[in-house]
């Protein structure tokens, strides 16, 4: 399997910036990694968010370093085969934020 490529400063920017149009809070680009805080209303919506967003991960072979303290789900997504981040951090991202919009929606 070939790696995929590590995206350069301005495919990063370019993505950062469609990942983030509509979204409630930005991921950002921290310590060589694309990161997100999601703070949920209570520990089920962040487990529940966790749980359906692990079935994509699986599916997509691809699995971020996540940490869960009650109501909030820290994410950071690294292509470990290509040292870097890549489209596929990305894909992933873009697949998790719709999942995480309808249980935050919730808290209007």
């Amino acid at each position: 399997m070939t790696k995929p490529p590590v995206l350069h400063q301005d495919q990063l920017e370019q993505s950062l910036s469609q990942l983030n149009a509509g979204a409630l809070s930005p991921w950002v680009v921290a310590d060589g990694k694309l990161s997100r805080r999601y703070e949920f209303k209570n520990f089920i919506d962040a487990f529940g968010f966790m749980s359906q967003a692990a079935i994509i991960c699986e599916v997509m072979n691809h699995h971020p370093r996540w940490v869960n303290v009650w109501n909030v789900v820290e994410i950071d997504l690294l292509t470990h085969s290509a040292n870097g981040i890549t489209d596929l951090d990305f894909e992933l991202a873009g697949k998790m934020e719709p999942l995480a919009k309808k249980l935050l929606a919730s808290l209007d």
